[in-house]
């Protein structure tokens, strides 16, 4: 195999690789070699079939292996042989292929910039944080236990309203015949809970005790039940009371049927659930200082592919934003962008490129590295996410690496901030909690300079939500704001 450099640039490599025929048929006969020692062919035992009889049966259908393996040997020869760090995997263009002619094609290489690192000491940020007050803790346990609702009976006579909560017999029938789960007696059912279907609760407000109501319904095209899906069904209803939800006692038999030991107990799990949803705006602001500060300390070109690669992800979520997910040679992401929108969009994939590669480096230098038990609790994470398809989940991950890759990479990244956070300087500033919030929002803009709504609006990339801890209820005003991914 003759490898000959015929491009050398400070971000890219090309070579000129050619094989010849024998060397070829001499990896042909290897593998053959290989296959012969395991393959049961009638009137042979393994290990003895003649070469011609392995080539007269797997010659044509292994040459793709061998021609791949040694595109693949040769690639690593030349990344081994010159050092290289390569950014993307290599392009390979075939010149030249023919049986008894040998192999010639050209190998294009990316090379990773070399980066000079910042000494990260010198970094000076300045953290915002902000507490809870008593007010927002009472106002979200206010809101927490409003959820327990209590109800009494009315003793006025009066008609249902939105809010109440109707005593009665139910018996429903499609097209005169009665069906199983379509019957019930004594059932307290909360009028604005949308529990049944369609406008069934509408259509009782207004009732009395004692009153009876004939319900029409229509269930819909995708109900669980077939022999009801898309059907109009009538039901006999009678009331028998009525009653009036009030406002829970707060003590500690609520916090208990909330499944806390006490009130005091569940205001703790509140406060530290505001806590730390401030604490995760506050981590929004300052990484974005620090990913400011790493942008404008290292200069350095980033490697083309890798620019047009995150350039082509950005328009691919913008364009598939809305859930669809077309492809096909029409399929233009840029067809509704203005030259503009264009340029932010490329400004903001250098600078996502430029990041990570900083960052990368960062960790390099610093051995930091993602355990095995850290990405394994990434994927329980995503598996719980699915009740019921946990297996699936896994067994995705265990066989899609560039999925656990997707895993791995933003728990690595978040390890290298709190690394670099913890040996530069961070000066805390305590704040009010409208302040943190602006400053987080700020945080969440592509770009700093950026002054078009309508372009980070469109940015934004869908995330996924992360499952809520067991026994708290996100309580914080704008908690949204808090919840997204950060964004370099």
């Amino acid at each position: 195999m003759q490898i000959k450099t015929i491009k050398e640039e400070a971000l890219e490599k090309q070579y000129s690789v050619t094989m010849t025929a024998e060397e070829i048929d001499q990896r042909v006969d290897d593998r053959l070699k290989e296959i012969g020692e395991t393959v049961n062919i009638p009137g042979f035992r393994p290990g003895k079939v003649p070469m011609t009889v392995l080539k007269s049966r797997y010659e044509q259908s292994i040459m793709g292996e061998v021609l791949e393996r040694a595109v693949n040997d040769s690639t690593m020869q030349a990344i081994n042989e010159n050092d290289i760090k390569p950014a993307m995997q290599p392009k390979i263009e075939v010149k030249s292929f023919e049986t008894g002619k040998g192999l010639e094609y050209t190998m294009t290489i990316e090379i990773l910039p070399e980066i000079k690192l910042m000494d990260l000491k010198k970094i000076e940020l300045e953290r915002k944080t902000a507490e809870p007050e008593k007010k927002t803790i009472d106002e979200a346990l206010e809101r927490v236990t409003s959820n327990q609702k209590e109800f009494e009976d009315v003793k006025e006579k009066r008609a249902a309203k939105t809010g109440d909560a109707l005593v009665i017999d139910f018996d429903g029938s499609v097209d005169g015949k009665s069906l199983p789960g379509m019957k019930g007696e004594g059932y307290t059912l909360e009028l604005g809970s949308n529990s049944f279907v369609d406008t069934f609760e509408e259509q009782l407000v207004g009732c009395k005790a004692g009153d009876h109501k004939t319900v029409t319904v229509t269930f819909p095209e995708n109900y669980g039940n077939e022999e009801l899906s898309g059907k109009e069904a009538v039901f006999e209803v009678d009331v028998h009371g009525l009653k009036k939800a009030v406002k829970p006692k707060m003590d500690d038999e609520l916090a208990k049927k909330m499944g806390f030991e006490s009130m005091s107990a569940l205001t703790d799990a509140i406060s530290e659930q505001i806590q730390a949803d401030y604490n995760q705006m506050t981590r929004l602001h300052v990484k974005r200082q620090l990913l400011d500060a790493l942008d404008v300390a290292h200069k350095f070109d980033v490697p083309p592919g890798m620019l047009e690669s995150e350039y082509e992800n950005i328009l691919h979520q913008l364009a598939h934003q809305d859930g669809s997910h077309h492809h096909g040679e029409e399929c233009n992401h840029e067809a509704d962008l203005s030259e503009s929108e264009k340029k932010e969009y490329r400004q903001i994939s250098e600078r996502r490129v430029k990041l990570g590669l900083v960052l990368a480096e960062i960790g390099r230098e610093n051995k930091i590295d993602v355990s095995q038990a850290e990405l394994q609790q990434a994927v329980i994470g995503e598996a719980r996410r699915y009740p019921g398809q946990e297996k699936e989940v896994f067994e995705y991950y265990q066989n899609t690496p560039q999925a656990l890759e997707s895993l791995r990479a933003p728990i690595y990244e978040e390890k290298t901030v709190d690394f670099i956070l913890e040996i530069c300087s961070v000066i805390d500033t305590k704040v009010k909690f409208d302040e943190l919030v602006k400053l987080a929002e700020e945080a969440e803009q592509p770009l700093k300079k950026d002054s078009s709504k309508k372009a980070a609006s469109k940015k934004k990339a869908s995330t996924k939500k992360k499952p809520a801890a067991k026994k708290k209820t996100s309580t914080t005003k704008k908690k949204s704001d808090s919840k997204k991914k950060d964004k370099k």
